[in-house]
């Protein structure tokens, strides 16, 4: 779709606001043209000693009545054209934001946010101003710009009137080919601004990366030539614009010059009268602003344009994840969960992430997925999440192929907490309660007792209230993880994901954690992924991943007796652990010698 048929999409929505607005602009022209006229009748009749002083104040009446309906004309114009461009700006600004909360996460892989961050302000203000002043300009400069030329042959000279034209002329043709010029550098001044907006945004957010490696100076180097490069194609156009403008000028000046001239030579041999000189000159001047006015409506469409082609782009892209044309009538999950001989290979790998995995979860089982890094145990269950695309009949969820249950009935029924425990700059309370319906203290305060959070939260001097930062900085990692261990199950889902959810959080906090979770998930489905044994040792069912293939399948006691991987990796563990228990009493012994050594 060009961008001129996206744009379009939206103006017919509110054609009877331009409609009503374009009319009342060329009610405002049309009394426009009658004043240099008025004002030329005056100088005749004052000149000549035809009009008395009643005549005069007659005149001034109708001079009157007409800014009187040129500002009401004018007030009406912008509430029209200008409230449907601001409008249009919105609708399309909330278009955008389900358009990109429907897209994929593989979409988000490939854009940056920085990117998307700039199509949402600087380029739809750029939109806004191709619809609606633009718009105005163009109708404006075009109409006014024809009537006042009838006007001045027929009120004054046609042939005074034609040799003004020969610069306006220029001009026009000038302006087009300006127009196709700025189109490309407008684009890639926008380009430019996303880049600057993605490392300012990026720098921010990893602050804390930047300053734990001492890379502030390199930060800046880095950011002083993103900078250099908006700016320099920012300047492009300026230089443009700092040709283009005064050139108008010396043109506009040389029909100015032309009136002057061959005007006043015609009113001194009395082809014209005086007071139809002065009304030509004002006519003249009146032609000022429809050139002047085109330029700024080339600029502004060529930068709208080059904007609403980078919005459109956003609106072309189309979601990887999307329901099945004939989804299955499921409208809630009990937890029963199959996987058979599932094979999955993420974009750009050649090597599958999981291979050939088969395993059954009834209902209200608790799975542990333990293995090393890089194994596929989160790919895993991303794939539960339907984030990434499956091939059918390798998933089934109560019996049902995943590709056919509604996205949102599956979403709806699965609690997931991930890796990086992400919050939003809200308070606690609405970061628990965020997704769920039911926004009761009494079911906020039950969930954050169940995640071992409660006591840290009252601790607060805001308690619930507390705002939590950006991403949840001001909280500590444990703290940010039991959160969001809070907010998944205050969601009480048939399914919930915990991954590796524990890892911020001591063996002692872990234990209480888990010990909640067998009770409030009793009859429900929990799927726990974990590096540590002591995790995931009192799972029902636990499945060793081993290059992305289920190693070893059973309970902690089965997979003890098999002396296999998960057996090494629990005395790996347990033997890591007592060296940790041993360090630590030899350094209190030492402190405690050295505590007595003082004393002596």
């Amino acid at each position: 779709m060009s961008a001129f048929k996206f744009l379009m999409r939206y103006i017919r929505r509110h054609k009877w606001q331009y409609i009503f607005g374009i009319i009342t602009l060329f009610v405002v022209d049309y009394a426009n043209l009658f004043i240099p006229e008025l004002t030329g009748d005056v100088t005749d009749g004052l000149a000549d000693r035809t009009m008395d002083m009643q005549g005069v104040f007659s005149v001034l009446t109708k001079i009157l009545l007409l800014g009187l309906t040129l500002a009401i004309g004018r007030f009406l114009w912008r509430i029209f054209l200008f409230g449907a461009a601001r409008t249009i700006e919105r609708e399309i600004r909330d278009d955008m934001f389900e358009h990109l909360e429907g897209m994929s996460v593989e979409y988000y892989n490939s854009h940056k946010t920085g990117d998307l961050m700039t199509r949402f302000t600087s380029d739809l203000n750029s939109v806004r101003m191709s619809i609606g002043p633009a718009i105005i300009s163009i109708f404006d400069a075009t109409v006014m710009a024809v009537m006042v030329i009838a006007q001045m042959m027929v009120y004054v000279n046609v042939r005074l009137t034609l040799m003004v034209l020969v610069p306006m002329s220029v001009i026009m043709v000038g302006e087009i080919y300006y127009g196709k010029i700025m189109h490309g550098k407008y684009k890639k001044r926008q380009e430019a601004v996303s880049d600057l907006t993605d490392f300012v945004q990026e720098s921010f957010s990893g602050i804390r990366v930047v300053k734990a490696f001492v890379r502030e100076r390199q930060q800046l180097k880095e950011f002083l030539k993103t900078n250099q490069n908006a700016m320099d194609k920012n300047l492009d156009i300026v230089r443009w614009q700092a040709v283009v403008n005064p050139l108008l000028t010396v043109i506009i000046g040389s029909s100015s010059l032309i009136t002057l001239i061959y005007g006043g030579y015609l009113a001194l041999v009395g082809d014209i009268t005086l007071g139809r000189f002065v009304a030509f000159n004002q006519y003249v001047g009146m032609l000022v602003w429809p050139m002047i006015a085109c330029g700024d409506a080339i600029n502004m469409f060529s930068q709208g344009f080059a904007s609403a082609k980078r919005i459109e782009e956003v609106f072309s892209s189309r979601p990887e994840i999307t329901d099945s044309e004939n989804p299955a009538p499921v409208h809630e999950l009990k937890g029963e969960i199959k996987f058979d001989d599932l094979t999955f290979i993420h974009k750009g790998s050649s090597e599958p992430t999981i291979r050939d995995l088969t395993l059954e979860v009834p209902a209200g089982t608790t799975l542990a997925i333990i293995g090393r890094t890089g194994n596929g145990k989160s790919t895993l269950v991303n794939l539960l999440l339907h984030l990434y695309n499956v091939r059918r009949g390798m998933i089934y969820l109560d019996g049902t192929d995943i590709n056919d249950v509604p996205l949102n009935v599956l979403r709806e029924n699965i609690a997931y907490v991930p890796q990086d425990n992400f919050l939003f700059s809200d308070t606690l309370a609405s970061n628990i309660a965020f997704g769920t319906h039911e926004k009761s203290m009494e079911r906020i305060v039950e969930a954050s007792r169940a995640a071992c959070i409660h006591d840290n939260i009252i601790e607060f001097p805001e308690g619930y209230e507390t705002v939590v930062g950006e991403r949840g900085v001001t909280l500590s990692g444990g703290q940010k993880q039991r959160s969001s261990i809070a907010r998944a199950l205050i969601k009480d889902a048939p399914i919930l994901i915990l991954d590796d959810a524990l890892s911020a959080v001591d063996t002692d906090t872990e234990e209480h954690i888990l010990t909640n979770l067998r009770k409030n998930r009793e009859g429900k489905t929990t799927i726990i992924i974990a590096h540590r044994v002591s995790t995931i040792k009192d799972a029902d069912v636990i499945m060793v991943l081993e290059d992305g293939s289920a190693a070893e399948v059973g309970n902690h006691r089965e997979l003890m007796e098999k002396n296999g991987v998960y057996a090494e990796m629990f005395r790996s563990q347990q033997l890591e652990a007592a060296v940790g228990e041993k360090k630590a009493a030899l350094e209190r012994r030492i402190l405690s010698v050295g505590k007595e050594d003082a004393g002596v």
